[in-house]
């Protein structure tokens, strides 16, 4: 032979790992890095900076250690709006992932127009928040009450928007309602996972409709009810457009959640970085449920 044959050259090895890494995972990860430093990180740690201290946004500021936390342990308002939220949450993620499962198995059975129900039932995750809120708003304020009045059904007869007792209902219907078309699809994508064999096998043994879903369908989907769990009660805590779009809030901060508190008292209420250490409380506790949730409900699952 005239030439000798150039040898490949050698990948990279990481320091990391024992493992040949192309060099092209370093362009696609190390910019997407970059991007969530900056974006996301950054934002997040200048935000924990001023929670330490008396900005209100603008100009100069003063550190004040830990007094906005202390502070926010004695604030009665504060602690109102954590209860509210939670509320909200926990009815919202069982009455959203009750509904959705229920939801979910009838479509995944053989049923006519089963394409053309899931299309329906995913509309309302297309729709803006704040534009349906407004539509609900009036339902509550008119239809419902004249309903209520022909009826003769006194707590129902006036608006529960303008109730500091019910004003949580059209929130929780709200919310709901539009939470319901997500968990639904995710629900679906975990039910076409299952083999049909194992439902045919059940069939011969003679397992019932109820038995063939709490014994074999459950378990089965355990992951996708995990992070349903997970992304229902996520979105749940930080309700925030339905507040905006039905109630501002009240009656009388009645159905303030934690978030609205944020923006209303962080931007618009002169109370910057009072509302920072909030929203960084906030994040403690979020991080803290997802943790609770995943490490419990991820023991469970039966795959």
């Amino acid at each position: 032979m005239s030439a000798i044959a150039e040898k490949p050259r050698k990948k990279r090895v990481s320091a990391f790992s024992h493992r040949k890494v192309d060099p092209a995972y370093y362009w696609m990860t190390v910019p997407a890095m970059i991007l969530f430093m900056v974006f996301l990180y950054w934002p997040f740690l200048r935000g924990v900076m001023y929670s330490f201290t008396n900005s209100k946004g603008y100009g100069k500021y003063k550190w004040i250690g830990l007094t906005n936390y202390k502070a926010m342990f004695q604030d009665e308002r504060i602690g109102h709006a954590y209860l509210f939220t939670f509320f909200i949450a926990i009815v919202v993620t069982i009455l959203v992932n009750l509904l959705s499962m229920f939801i979910a198995v009838l479509l995944n059975s053989k049923i006519a127009f089963r394409n053309g129900f899931r299309a329906i039932y995913f509309i309302p995750y297309t729709l803006a928040v704040l534009v349906v809120g407004y539509v609900f708003k009036y339902i509550f304020m008119m239809p419902i009450p004249e309903l209520g009045k022909a009826l003769g059904i006194g707590w129902l007869s006036e608006s529960m928007i303008t109730s500091e007792s019910l004003a949580w209902v059209p929130i929780v219907v709200l919310s709901v309602w539009q939470g319901v078309a997500y968990t639904t699809l995710i629900y679906l994508a975990g039910l076409q996972t299952i083999d049909t064999d194992i439902y045919e096998a059940a069939a011969l043994d003679g397992v019932n409709a109820w038995q063939k879903f709490w014994q074999i369908t459950f378990p089965l989907i355990g992951p996708f009810f995990t992070i349903n769990l997970v992304l229902t009660m996520k979105g749940a805590l930080g309700t925030f457009d339905q507040v905006v779009a039905l109630t501002g809030g009240g009656p009388s901060s009645a159905t303030e959640t934690v978030t609205y508190l944020i923006y209303q008292g962080g931007l618009t209420g002169g109370e910057y970085a009072y509302q920072t250490a909030n929203a960084v409380m906030f994040f403690i506790v979020l991080a803290i449920i997802a943790f609770i949730q995943l490490k419990f409900f991820g023991s469970k699952e039966k795959v």
